[in-house]
């Protein structure tokens, strides 16, 4: 499992484990008592569910009860759940008894906490469980990896990833170092030969990268770790020697293997937890925005020019993930057919399209761009998670059909609805490689601190309509 979806994992069973004993002890005081006047001593009584709160906080950190969580049945998961209530009452019971609150406590709401707590843990558990299991399976969520090995090690190595990775990994091709395998496919996956390995993976969705060729020398890997490295896709390189066993090096472990990970994007996943709940808040807040909008532009929009009120296109989003991306409707119906026209007059150098006063867009279109206001809808993609609130700029399809290795490493982080490049005068940049560069260096320099002042520069920016144009 990758370190992200174990934070969620986590700390989601902890916060639901804690939960759950918030709301036991507090039912289970009510069937006792009938209200929450007549418990005895209060104080006592709120110091013993602390005592829970501690004890489960304990266990699942020290202990670590939940780490095969996904991979537990629903007999295995009642059992571990009655181990730790088990656990948890002879614990709090000794607390009790040594601090002497078993004297005020009342023994029946213990023994109802402890039946409702056991059931209520047991049903949170297995919804929780079947919601990370359809959340971590889904093509967002997925990540989506490439095997390189040698031919003789093709089946092995599959089965091996397969066995161990779990759910949230894909394995959608097959890169053969080596003597050549002799079929196109494995098991469904296509295989691709040595030559052809970076040409392929630099246009398709792909994440990250486990390389296994013990027979191979380093240095004739070394081109496509450099190469993985520029597009900015994790690479994984097997350190393992074949035939050895006992202890294993720890530097990283990806399934059973122990690996060097390279990774030009260095971040704690604790961070981007939290960037991602700023995002749906930002997302929800935007939303709201929106639909005060909504009628005032869509009415001008109507009354300006024929056609829809949204206009989407398919962006690709991270790791070369596609979706649809939704924005008021600021041109023509026939600006995509123009745009052939009008090629020669492209301001900007390199793969994007601009030219200053463009015929295609409409009168309302020119006042919605120039506030930003034609951007509103995007806020449904970042309660999506196809956007972040920053990040960078999602490029189109037939922009990405054009990337090079270097180009790739853009889009190694979630596009976003405002970044680095549309702070710094996005309107006065010509070049699409200084799009890039501010691109990278948003990547390369990300913190949680770095968003906030792009979203105050941003805030800036719209109400000056300072690089918009």
């Amino acid at each position: 499992m990758s370190r992200k979806n174990k934070v969620i994992e986590t700390y989601g069973l902890w916060f639901l484990d804690l939960l759950g004993i918030g709301i036991s002890f507090l039912l289970s005081t009510y069937i006792r008592f009938g209200n929450f006047r007549d418990m005895g001593d209060k104080e006592v009584h709120f110091q013993v569910c602390l005592a829970f709160l501690l004890f489960c906080t304990i266990y699942s950190f020290f202990l670590d009860w939940n780490r095969n969580f996904l991979r537990r049945n629903i007999w295995k998961e009642g059992m571990a759940v009655l181990q730790y209530s088990a656990y948890m009452f002879l614990i709090v019971e000794g607390i009790m008894y040594f601090l002497k609150w078993a004297d005020v406590f009342s023994r029946l709401t213990m023994i109802y906490f402890v039946i409702i707590n056991t059931l209520f843990t047991f049903l949170l558990h297995c919804g929780y469980k079947k919601m990370l299991r359809r959340s971590f399976s889904s093509d967002k969520s997925v990540i989506k990896i490439m095997i390189i090995t040698e031919s003789n090690l093709i089946e092995e190595t599959v089965q091996r990833l397969r066995a161990e990775l779990g759910i949230n990994y894909q394995i959608v091709a097959l890169g053969c170092i080596g003597e050549k395998y002799n079929a196109d496919s494995f098991d469904g996956i296509p295989v691709v030969e040595q030559q052809e390995i970076i040409h392929m993976t630099t246009t398709m969705a792909l994440d990250e990268v486990f390389i296994s060729a013990p027979s191979v020398a380093q240095n004739s890997v070394e081109y496509l770790l450099h190469s993985f490295g520029e597009m900015g896709v994790d690479c994984h390189y097997n350190l393992e020697v074949p035939g050895m066993s006992g202890e294993r090096g720890r530097i990283e472990n990806f399934g059973d293997y122990t690996v060097v990970t390279y990774t030009r994007f260095q971040s704690s996943y604790k961070r981007m937890v939290i960037k991602r709940a700023i995002d749906i808040l930002g997302g929800f807040v935007g939303l709201m925005i929106t639909a005060l909008f909504f009628p005032f532009v869509a009415l001008a929009i109507r009354l300006d020019s024929p056609g829809p009120v949204l206009f989407s296109q398919t962006r690709i989003g991270r790791n070369g993930r596609r979706f649809k991306i939704y924005k008021f409707r600021s041109m023509y119906l026939d600006a995509e057919e123009r745009k052939k026209e009008l090629e020669k007059q492209n301001e900007m150098q390199g793969l994007m399209f601009k030219i200053e006063n463009d015929p295609r867009i409409t009168k309302v279109g020119r006042f919605i761009r120039k506030t930003s206001i034609d951007e509103l809808p995007q806020f449904y993609n970042v309660m999506k998670g196809d956007m972040s609130l920053v990040g960078t700029r999602p490029p189109t399809e037939d922009e990405f059909e054009k990337y090079n290795q270097y180009y790739r490493r853009r889009i190694s982080m979630t596009p976003g609805l405002t970044g680095l490049w549309q702070v710094s005068g996005r309107s006065d940049i010509e070049d699409f490689d200084d799009v890039v560069k501010y691109d990278l260096k948003y990547i390369d320099s990300w913190s949680l601190l770095l968003d906030f002042k792009i979203l105050l520069q941003t805030i800036k920016v719209v109400f000056t309509g300072k690089g918009s144009k």
